[in-house]
Parts: C-alpha cells; sequence; structure tokens
C-alpha cells in the first residue's frame, strides 16, 4: 500500500453538493484489478474511478470506472468528474481545449470551455445501440413504475456500455410524482430512465409530426436559459436493491440521441435530474454542425487528499 492522489467531485450540478459524488485516484498504477474493486465497494459510491497513463496515442489519460459491484466500460459523470480531476491536479491536454479520455468504451473527446458557466466541460455522446421493447416486456416494468401505457409517448432500450430502458412521457409533473416499487424493479433485472418535458414557453417554436404523434420544441427560445426544459429520473438495479440515481450522463447522452433522432426533442435542451432526491442536477444537450451530440454540465472539487492504497 501507498499514498496515492485522491479526489472526491461533485458533477453535473451548478453549486458543490447537489450533483452526483464520484471518487477519482488520480495514481493508480501498479493497482490490481482486486484492488480497484475492492476499493470501489468501500467508498459505496455509484462510481470511483482510477487514472492511468494512457496506451492509446491520442489519449491523454486513461480511466478505469467501478461500481460497488463490477466495471463499466463508460459512464457519463465519471467521465466529467475524472476530467475534472485530472485537469485540476495538473493535466495538460495534447491539444488545447480538448481532452481525449481512454475508457474500455474507446475514445471519448471532452471539450473544454472556461467561459460556459452551465457546461465548462462536455463530453462527446458515445455510439448507442437501440432496440424496441416488447409490450408484454414492458407491461410489468409499468406496472412496477405505476404507470399506465397511455401515459407513455416512446419507449426504446438504449446501450451506450450501460443499458437502459427509456420510456418518454407527456407530463413532467406525473414523472415527479412517480413513487415505483423498487423491490419489483429490482427483481425484473432492468435499468429504467424516465424523461418528461416541461410546458414549453409561448415563444418556443413547436413542431408537429403527425406520423408518430410527436411534440418537439427549440428549448433555446426559452427566455431564462436556467430553466430545465428536460425533467429525467433513472432507477437502476443496484447491488442488493434498485435505487434512484441523482444524475446520470451515461443516460442522458444515450437518450438525446434517441429523442433527436426521433424527432422529440431539438438541441441545445437543459435537463433537471434529482429533484426527488433534493438534488440540482443540470445537464445541458448541444448538438454541433457534424451532428455529434455533447452532454455538458459543472463539477466541483469537494475533497482533495491522498488515499492509502
Amino acid at each position: 500500500m501507498r499514498q496515492r492522489r485522491f479526489m472526491q467531485i461533485d458533477v453535473f450540478s451548478p453549486t458543490a453538493l447537489g450533483g452526483n459524488p464520484l471518487a477519482v485516484v488520480l495514481d493508480a498504477e501498479g493497482m490490481s484489478d482486486a484492488q480497484m474493486q475492492s476499493f470501489a465497494r468501500w467508498t459505496n459510491l455509484s462510481e470511483t474511478t482510477f487514472l492511468l497513463p494512457p496506451t492509446h496515442p491520442e489519449a491523454d489519460y486513461q480511466v478505469r470506472i467501478f461500481t460497488p459491484s463490477d466495471e463499466l466500460p463508460f459512464a457519463g459523470h465519471p467521465t466529467l468528474g475524472s476530467c475534472h480531476a485530472w485537469l485540476q491536479a495538473g493535466g495538460t491536454p495534447k491539444t488545447a481545449g480538448r481532452v481525449v479520455q481512454q475508457c474500455a468504451k474507446g475514445l471519448v473527446p471532452i471539450r473544454i470551455d472556461a467561459e460556459n458557466a452551465q457546461a465548462p466541460l462536455a463530453f462527446a455522446a458515445p455510439s448507442t445501440t437501440r432496440h424496441a421493447i416488447s409490450e408484454e416486456a414492458l407491461a410489468p416494468v409499468l406496472q412496477a413504475l405505476g404507470l399506465e401505457r397511455n401515459a407513455v409517448r416512446a419507449c426504446a432500450k438504449l446501450d451506450n456500455g450501460p443499458l437502459f430502458w427509456a420510456l418518454l412521457l407527456d407530463d413532467a409533473d406525473r414523472l415527479l410524482e412517480l413513487t415505483p416499487d423498487l423491490s419489483t424493479l429490482y427483481a425484473l433485472k432492468v435499468n429504467v430512465g424516465l424523461a418528461a418535458p416541461y410546458s414549453p414557453s409561448p415563444s418556443s417554436a413547436l413542431i408537429g409530426r403527425s406520423s408518430r404523434e410527436a411534440r418537439a420544441f427549440h428549448p433555446s427560445a426559452h427566455a431564462d436559459a436556467d430553466t430545465p426544459d428536460l425533467e429525467v429520473r433513472v432507477f437502476f438495479d443496484a447491488t442488493t436493491t434498485c435505487v434512484e440515481d441523482p444524475i446520470t450522463g451515461s443516460f442522458n447522452a444515450s437518450l438525446a440521441q434517441w429523442l433527436i433522432d426521433e424527432g422529440h426533442l431539438r438541441a441545445p435542451y437543459l435537463v433537471a435530474q434529482g429533484t426527488c432526491l433534493a438534488r440540482d442536477g443540470r445537464v445541458l444537450i448541444t448538438q454541433d454542425a457534424t451532428g455529434q451530440v455533447w452532454v455538458g454540465g459543472a463539477s466541483h472539487t469537494c475533497i482533495r487528499g491522498e488515499a492509502w492504497l
């Protein structure tokens, strides 16, 4: 065991302690898989990351991401939080304004924009695969959530490393009122992400798509850029139960690609998550001229020191 630099970062919130916490070990060279897993289990956070020198010539650093029970190929708030910690610890990108993270999913570009208070860091949403959900498979999930079928506008399985069942609802207030049966969701072994738009302001441009009977709006027309356009809740299968996640970057990445591609929503838009947990999560979704979706937010260093590992 030796001293290794350690940080605990709060991710995806405009203010510290309002987001999703992440433990980061900055000097993880020489640690075994078992040591990483043991420390991640001990921190008891949703994810703990371990930073290593890159093995790919284009990458600035390599990250391994562990939950208390296993390793993930990719996750959203660990990506932003690890990049924040690496920069705070003195990391210098090979290319100004751009960090390249190496993880099991591959190379993930991260954009630096210090002038953007909402999202000084934003990662490029990685590729996502989508699959339909059958009505037979959906029925027990809806029952566990306490939802009627007509409350769900669209649904799909989204996989960008983590696999989520995504459900789009019409009513953000209804989403916030849900009290799911968590033990049943755990028994079903599904990670469920739900999203619902807030009513657009009168100045927003409404777009009809009669073929899908879907509504889309352009959130950038909002007078208040800090007003959320979409509410999100995520319930995931933890080690012994199902829990609600404060803020989920990976789900918001695959969700954004799905919603934009299907014409339900246009970027840029602002997501609120963690509301029911007394968190102030905010995720800014943007899309560049090439069609690449970017997932951004603010991070804050809450703990800095050394860990004996």
